[in-house]
């Protein structure tokens, strides 16, 4: 159980509906550290703007991040 509740992604800030749409559309639905970043929209949109730069950067290509973001699922626990 999360110690910080998300937001209900209904409730989010207009500028953050677009990713919380294209997460439900590749996830099913929006995902959980999300919704707790966006009870800070900045917080929110800060983190986008890392992910969005590493993606520009091309350091990271998209098999490695895939790699990297089930074993941070599997170490948290999450059923990805």
């Amino acid at each position: 159980m999360a110690r910080v509740n998300g937001i209900d992604p209904n409730d989010a800030d207009p500028r953050l509906q677009a990713v919380f749409e294209a997460q439900v559309e590749a996830w099913g639905a929006p995902l959980a550290p999300y919704l707790v970043y966006a009870r800070r929209p900045g917080v929110f949109l800060a983190v986008r703007a890392m992910w969005d730069a590493l993606d520009a950067s091309g350091l990271i290509d998209g098999p490695l991040k895939a790699l990297v973001c089930r074993r941070v699922a599997s170490l948290n626990g999450c059923p990805f």
